[in-house]
């Protein structure tokens, strides 16, 4: 039989409740019944002083045992003259003051009475019980100072008297009511709580559906503060985080083909020019034809590039090198463009020793290489690219400050998305596809680092980069 959550919540916690019940009813019930023997046990143990206080009495009114040995019923009557709140018996009247003996009843092993027995001071059974009783309890009986017999009490053989043993039945009984009556109340509670322990549950189970199916604006509520709630929570940040993953992958997939159809369309236009006559294939028409090209392989290029990167399949061969070193290199070919553009550059060095990270070089110079080209496309001619280097114990920081135009501090971090453009600064023609800070921020993660954008003194952005020493690898 398959089971739901909520059955088995369920008996879980009755079964859980129902042991508890059992268990306390057993200890309580063995509680009673040994408690209840060790009072009948302390009322015996009196009883037997006063019958023995007795007997010494009647030995010295008497001046013998005779008159016990005449009358073994006496020996009973002071038995039960001796117990506490005691009454006329069975085999016994009262005529005036003196009793009318009558015939002994059958003797009764968890009495009292029939469990007593009287002997002389030689050993010689005066009344009561015959015979050896193995394990009797033996009182000396004293009369001015000599011993003038005894008083034992053999072992109870029965349990209780019938009174005795009703109560204990009674308490018994009254034990299985509260037993069965917390028992109904334990099963309606487990199945109170279990409903409402798998409620959020099944609602959760619902919402996964739906999550599953593609309805990624499912949420569920999460109020309450325990595991649920959490679990609840979390679900909410995974639907949200699935529902902005889905926006962005449709966002992609749409630049990439708005990326992908201009210059398409513009490379059609001009070859279906040519083939109509109305432009000739003059050299410019064909370097023109040649630029749209290239500006379509940049693209693809640094599509692919991203997509290796963003899967972990681009090639690392990491080793112990000089940033400083790498950063000259990959700066120095750009020197004429940047003085092209009339963009002063200007280094800044601070750090002891050598600023030797644990990367890949030519990664390193491709990121390098993607933060000049973005200073190249979008810095004003006659600008200033302030690039300083800093170096500690732990880390090497890189940063790259331009002058105008700037970017809204709003969009900054935006600037690492892909195929991201403000418009206000760049544009198709002069810049890139929007995928050059992507890669630059997938190199800087593989290296264990970080690189992040904030308004620059200069006017522009600045863009700082920050990898571990070779000392601080992870």
């Amino acid at each position: 039989m398959n089971l739901g959550l909520t059955q088995k919540l369920f008996l879980a916690i009755l079964i859980a409740a129902g042991l508890a019940v059992i268990s306390s009813v057993l200890i309580m019930q063995w509680s009673v019944h040994r408690g209840f023997l060790r009072y009948v046990d302390s009322l015996e143990k009196t009883a037997v002083s006063r019958l023995a206080a007795m007997l010494e009495q009647q030995y010295g009114e008497k001046q013998g045992w005779d008159s016990v040995a005449r009358d073994p019923a006496l020996l009973i009557r002071l038995t039960r003259a001796s117990l506490p709140d005691h009454g006329p018996h069975p085999g016994e009247e009262h005529q005036g003051a003196s009793p009318v003996p009558k015939p002994l009843p059958p003797p009764r092993p968890h009495r009292l009475e029939d469990r007593v027995f009287l002997r002389d001071g030689a050993g010689k059974l005066v009344a009561g019980l015959a015979g050896d009783n193995p394990g009797s309890e033996v009182i000396p009986l004293k009369f001015r100072g000599k011993v003038i017999g005894s008083l034992g009490v053999a072992p109870r053989t029965g349990l209780f008297e019938p009174p005795q043993q009703r109560f204990l039945r009674e308490q018994k009984v009254a034990f299985a009511l509260v037993a069965a009556v917390v028992v109904l109340l334990s099963a309606g509670l487990s199945l109170l709580m279990a409903t409402r322990l798998v409620k959020p549950l099944r609602v959760l189970a619902t919402a996964t559906h739906h999550l599953a199916a593609g309805t990624y604006t499912t949420r569920v509520p999460a109020a309450s503060g325990d595991e649920l709630g959490r679990l609840g929570r979390d679900f909410n940040e995974l639907a949200l985080a699935l529902e902005k993953n889905e926006l962005a992958r449709r966002r992609w997939i749409a630049d990439i083909s708005h990326e992908l159809r201009t210059p398409l369309a513009i490379l059609r236009g001009e070859v279906e020019a040519l083939q109509d006559g109305v432009r000739q294939p003059t050299p410019d028409a064909v370097r023109s034809i040649h630029a749209d090209i290239l500006r379509l392989s940049r693209l693809i290029d640094d599509l692919y590039q991203l997509s290796l990167s963003d899967v972990g399949a681009l090639t690392y061969r990491k080793e112990d090198l000089d940033l400083e070193e790498v950063l000259a290199e990959t700066l120095d070919p750009y020197r004429q463009e940047f003085a092209a553009r009339e963009i002063t550059i200007s280094e800044e060095r601070n750090g002891e020793g050598r600023a030797t990270v644990f990367g890949d070089r030519e990664r390193l110079r491709q990121l390098f290489s993607n933060l000049l080209d973005n200073v190249l496309k979008y810095t004003d001619p006659g600008g200033v690219l302030r690039i300083g280097m800093e170096w500690h114990d732990q880390s090497v920081i890189v940063d790259f400050q331009d002058s105008a135009p700037g970017v809204p501090a709003d969009q900054l971090e935006r600037l690492f998305a892909r195929l991201y453009r403000v418009e206000s600064s760049r544009n198709r023609s002069t810049g890139g596809a929007g995928l050059g800070l992507a890669i630059c921020r997938n190199i800087a993660e593989a290296h264990a680092g970080s690189i992040t954008a904030r308004p620059s003194v200069l006017g522009g952005v600045w863009l700082r980069l920050e990898l571990p020493k070779e000392g601080r690898r992870r």
